[in-house]
């Protein structure tokens, strides 16, 4: 890890170590690919996703000598890009680069309620980044708790700023908000970045954005973080503590860690023989010491999920998202499809819900 922290505290505490997923040996898919294989990216180029996306892509393409394409079909919280690749032949050369499992866009009501994600696209993570709070060094808020009790007596005037309505580190404000039990001002910017530089100038009370986007204005001492949502404190090198929100909020714990995650899908009809081809090709780069390396070093945590265990997690995040943002509509400016719509449950009930009837996990 660069910059004085150290690699293995930061992968502690966010709740998450190096994965290791061994393919078995298979023929590789006939003839797959002839030609360039297309990767869309739902969000615009420069960004967060559009970075780790390309990074993964690229080393996708090298380890199989694939030519890969690049793709940027921002808007719409990946709506636009998902149906562009859901549009086009099921074939493996049109691949959609996600963020959040592309969670927001049914929930929204940008696709079809139906099919569900999980039975329409094969999911491969590779990566996630924490949310986290942080303050002025000079700011009155020491630690959460101040900020939940100033909260508690002055509903709606302690102000948090977020990278815009909808995004996921909105959905992260209204989370812990909802398990604190206090009502807050969000004030949406465009982008994790102009959204924290609102924290460091003093236009809102707190900046909420990831911890990677945070972390070098914590060691400067510019920002102090008052909490983030990975399962387990960070320690730095320098002995400063990041607390996680779980052990200052223990309802949130069994949720963490929560945040954003960094997808390549591909829909779930493709030849069986070209999905084991891409998936091996994902799971090569995704625990490539460079692609792991590019992670951390950028204040990202490596974590491979594939089949099964991704389609829960997409599940999961889903089923949360759609609770909170129905709560808190009025906060959103658009419209939100109920839960029961969309054929999920509450959060409560997801362990004895899932897997829903009718799933069938791929078997690669």
């Amino acid at each position: 890890m660069t910059d004085g922290m150290d690699r293995r505290a930061f992968l502690a505490g966010a709740g998450l170590g190096a994965i290791t997923i061994t393919m078995p040996a298979m023929a590789q898919a006939q003839r797959f690919p002839v030609r360039p294989v297309t990767v869309v990216i739902m969000y615009a180029a420069g960004g967060g996703t559009d970075v780790l996306i390309r990074k993964l892509a690229d080393k996708m393409g090298k380890a199989r000598g694939w030519n890969v394409r690049i793709s940027n079909q921002p808007g719409a919280v990946g709506a636009i890009a998902t149906h562009h690749v859901s549009a086009q032949r099921p074939d493996g050369y049109n691949l959609l680069g996600a963020a959040n499992y592309n969670k927001f866009v049914r929930v929204l009501g940008l696709v079809p309620a139906q099919p569900a994600p999980w039975e329409q696209w094969a999911f491969m993570k590779f990566g996630n980044a924490v949310a986290c709070w942080s303050v002025r060094r000079d700011s009155p808020f020491k630690t959460l708790q101040h900020v939940v009790d100033a909260a508690r007596a002055n509903p709606g005037r302690i102000s948090v700023s977020t990278s815009g309505n909808g995004g996921v580190w909105h959905e992260m404000v209204l989370l812990i908000a909802s398990y604190a039990g206090i009502k807050l001002r969000y004030l949406p910017y465009q982008g994790g970045q102009p959204a924290t530089l609102a924290g460091l100038q003093g236009e809102v009370d707190v900046a909420c954005g990831g911890v990677h986007e945070h972390i070098q204005l914590v060691r400067a001492g510019q920002l102090r973080m008052l909490q983030h949502t990975g399962a387990k404190d960070i320690v730095l090198t320098n002995g400063t503590v990041l607390p996680s929100v779980g052990k200052l909020i223990p309802k949130l714990a069994p949720l963490l860690p929560m945040g954003a995650t960094y997808n390549m899908m591909v829909r779930r009809d493709t030849p069986r023989e070209i999905l084991r081809e891409i998936q091996g090709a994902f799971i090569d780069a995704a625990n490539s010491d460079e692609l792991r390396t590019f992670l951390t070093d950028r204040y990202f945590q490596p974590d491979v999920k594939v089949g099964a265990e991704a389609d829960r997690e997409a599940a999961r995040m889903e089923v949360v998202t759609v609770d909170l943002f129905n709560a808190y509509s009025d906060q959103l400016g658009s419209e939100v499809i109920p839960a029961a719509n969309l054929g999920l449950p509450a959060p409560k009930n997801f362990d004895t819900w899932w897997p829903p009837k009718g799933y069938r996990p791929l078997d690669l």
